[in-house]
Parts: C-alpha cells; sequence; structure tokens
C-alpha cells in the first residue's frame, strides 16, 4: 500500500473575485496540482469580512470561513498564506506576522507592495520564508518570475508597458470609434471593466504601483510609488487621438522604467507613467482592449514582450496558483524562493532629468513672425524643433510642434514660456511622444 502524500496547508485572505477563484480552482485541479507538487493542499480555512454572505456553489465547508483574519494567520497548522484583500492595512500587518513566523505568503497586492514591499522583504529575510507577487503585476502572464529570476544574470536596462486594463480599453475605444473619454469610460464602466470609482485606474495610481514593482526587480533597487512621476490620462481628447493618428501614431497610458546615467553622469533610475503617443509600428501598439502587455529590454537578451490578460478573477488566480505551486514545492524539499535583490541601491532620477520629446499644439494668432517667435522659445529652452504644421486661419489658426529628446524640465519650461506669450491664445494639448517616431 502505497504512503500517504504529504499536505500542505493553506489559509486564504479574502474570497472577493479572485478568492473565489483560487478555491475554484484549487478544487478543480486538486489531482493535478498533487501530482505536479508531490504533496496535496488543503484549504484549512478562509477569512471575509462578512461570514453570512451567499458564495453560490464555492465548494467550503461553511466551518472554515472566519473573520479572524490574524488569528487564521497565526495557527499553527497553515504552511502558505494567500492574500488578495488588497490595500495596505491590516493586510500588511497579517503578512508580515505570517512571514516572520516562518510561513510561506502568496500575495497580489500590488499597493502594499509598492508602498512598503522593504517590509514584507524583510520579514521574509527574518522568517526566513518565502514571499511570492506574481499576480500584483499583469494578471496571468508570467513577468515577475523572468524578471526575478530568468534574466537575473543579465542586465535590463528599459521596461516600458501597457499595464492597466481599464485604461488601455478605454483609449483603444477613443482610437477605433474617435469617441471622447467620456463616452469610453462610460463603455468601459457598462462593460465591467472600470470600477464605479475609476479613479485609481485614470489618473494612473494603479499603473504607478506597477511599475514601481517592476522597476524593483529589473534594476535591483527598492523603488516606491512615492518614486514614481503619475501623470493620468483624462485629459486625453479625441482631437489628440485623432493628432496621433495624422502621425502614425496611438495613444497609451504607459509605466516606463530606465537604467542610466543622470545628469550628473551617476548611474539612476527613472520610473514615469504617463499618456504618451507611440508609432503603430512599436509592439504596444496593437494591445487592444484590456489586455496588457510589457516590453523589457536587456543586454544580453535583447528584447522580449509579455503580452496576455492583466486583470479579471481567473487569470489573476492563475497567477495565485502558480506561485502556491512554487511556495509548496519548496516547503516539501526545504528550499526558499529567491530572496529580495536589492543590491545596487540606485539612486531615483527626477523627472525633470527624463529625456522625453512632446507633442504640442497650440491655437496662435494667425499674423506673421508668429513661427519665428515661437522657434524662439525652443531654442531659449534648448529643445530641438523635429517636426511643425501649421493649419487653419485667423481665429482658427493652429501649430502643432513635435519636438526632439530632451530633458522634461526644459520640454515642461517651454510650454510654460509659450502660454506666457500673447500671440498664443491657448495651449490645446500636450503630450509626450515614446517609441522612436
Amino acid at each position: 500500500m502505497s504512503a500517504a502524500k504529504p499536505v500542505v496547508r493553506l489559509a486564504l485572505l479574502g474570497c472577493g473575485t479572485v478568492g473565489s477563484e483560487v478555491v475554484r480552482l484549487l478544487h478543480e485541479q486538486a489531482d493535478d496540482l498533487t501530482a505536479r507538487i508531490g504533496a496535496r493542499l488543503e484549504l484549512v480555512g478562509v477569512a471575509v469580512r462578512r461570514i453570512g454572505r451567499a458564495r453560490g456553489d464555492l465548494p467550503v465547508a461553511p466551518g472554515l470561513f472566519t473573520s479572524d483574519a490574524l488569528g487564521l494567520v497565526k495557527r499553527d497548522d497553515v504552511d502558505v498564506v494567500i492574500e488578495v484583500v488588497g490595500g495596505i492595512e491590516p493586510a500588511r500587518g497579517w503578512l508580515v506576522e505570517a512571514l516572520r513566523a516562518g510561513k510561506s505568503v502568496v500575495t497580489a497586492n500590488k499597493a502594499l507592495l509598492a508602498e512598503d514591499g522593504a517590509s514584507l522583504h524583510d520579514a521574509a529575510a527574518e522568517g526566513n520564508a518565502d514571499l511570492y507577487y506574481e499576480a500584483s503585476v499583469a494578471g496571468a502572464i508570467p513577468l515577475l518570475r523572468p524578471l526575478r529570476e530568468s534574466l537575473h544574470g543579465d542586465r535590463v536596462t528599459k521596461v516600458t508597458g501597457i499595464v492597466n486594463g481599464t485604461t488601455n480599453f478605454i483609449l483603444s475605444s477613443m482610437d477605433s470609434s474617435g469617441a471622447g473619454f467620456g463616452e469610453a469610460l462610460d463603455e468601459a464602466t457598462e462593460l465591467g471593466y472600470a470600477e464605479a470609482d475609476p479613479t485609481a485606474d485614470v489618473e494612473g495610481f494603479d499603473a504607478a504601483a506597477k511599475a514601481a514593482i517592476l522597476a524593483s526587480l529589473a534594476f535591483h533597487t527598492r523603488v516606491t510609488a512615492a518614486d514614481v512621476f503619475r501623470e493620468g490620462m483624462t485629459g486625453v481628447t479625441a482631437g489628440d487621438v485623432a493628432s496621433a493618428k495624422e502621425m502614425g501614431c496611438t495613444i497609451k497610458l504607459l509605466c516606463i522604467c530606465e537604467r542610466g546615467p543622470d545628469s550628473s553622469g551617476t548611474e539612476s533610475v527613472s520610473v514615469r507613467v504617463y499618456p504618451a503617443m507611440i508609432p503603430r509600428s512599436h509592439p504596444l501598439a496593437s494591445v487592444g482592449d484590456a489586455f496588457n502587455a510589457v516590453f523589457v529590454e536587456a543586454e544580453a537578451a535583447g528584447q522580449l514582450m509579455f503580452y496576455g490578460p492583466g486583470a479579471g478573477g481567473t487569470p489573476t488566480a492563475s497567477a495565485v496558483l502558480g506561485d502556491i505551486v512554487a511556495a509548496a514545492r519548496n516547503r516539501l524539499s526545504g528550499t526558499r524562493a529567491p530572496s529580495e535583490s536589492n543590491y545596487a541601491h540606485l539612486p531615483i532620477r527626477p523627472m525633470g532629468e527624463a529625456v522625453t520629446r512632446y507633442h504640442i499644439s497650440l491655437d496662435v494668432a494667425d499674423r506673421q513672425g508668429v513661427l519665428a517667435t515661437v522657434a524662439g522659445v525652443f531654442a531659449h529652452h534648448e529643445v530641438s524643433i523635429a517636426t511643425v504644421r501649421q493649419s487653419g486661419r485667423d481665429q482658427d489658426a493652429k501649430l502643432v510642434i513635435v519636438t526632439h529628446g530632451a530633458p522634461d524640465a526644459n520640454l515642461a519650461a517651454t510650454v510654460e514660456s509659450l502660454s506666457k506669450l500673447d500671440i498664443v491664445r491657448s495651449i490645446a494639448s500636450v503630450l509626450r511622444v515614446e517609441g522612436g517616431v
């Protein structure tokens, strides 16, 4: 008679959209998971806010639900703690407690990792415990583990990504239909892509948290959400999208993480999130609807593209399950996941030193010398003009200018000076340009 399989006991914190999918997959794939791990996974408790809430046909015995998350975390029979609640507190306290006690942690909590990942990594080191968080960025796309492990022998120089499905759906809709931001947001809400309060998405907070996590892994440096320059996409208009099309571009909300020298030549990190025009030939330009994609550039590996569904209960639960399998295997073998790599300690480069390009649309007075005056402002701030397009007459006179690359501080100062010219009636639009247009 064969010996019984060992058991790895799981505690689940949160049973909403993602948590319920984790439970379902654990149940449906139980035999396969046992075969892959060499041990049976047993769910011994599920922490929820309201125990009596109806949960359909979720395959969980009623007695496993508890409202005491901390008590569940502290149980001696728990091997792996899975957190899909989100937010900073009380999740931070629960996970620190688990890690210090030597329990493996699997989390999808991007906000916590971006704000205070240091506390979790320090607790993991103290407890000699695993900390996995593949589901925190880009849903089901296997992205963090390649950065954390597969590319560990390479030097990553840049990570550019579309990491928020809601904003990508909105911008894709605006591009395909000519709709304005408000109309496209309404469509995203009706289809369930946007929350009732979409602020975290459309103002770039969600993408900024993910950018911090990506930069930390890519550049072996602790980067927090506070280090990320953030600009939302609520100001993008149908006119901006049309202008991008005329240039052979589309507009995407990008997270950009770069490693390189600052103004003094010191190696540093720039991390930023903003809407930008990119050429339609760029690999990220064809990423539509609510999909995510991340473009990684490394010295030896070259250019790599990661693409897939970046949100939703099932895709996110897939990433969580992958981490559970890894954590369970490690516990059986007595090994650990790779610990945090933050040896580089690179400084954060100010946004003003980031080199980018601007697309500027000006409503101007239709009189002689306007172009020369405007060009003089660019020259004064040491910004070179790549292209100029002039259209309209009288009250409809417009200049559309695209610059060459320059420090963002110079570009911003140029826009400020242009706004003070009496020949400039208004600055209709300012958008950054990325991707070698």
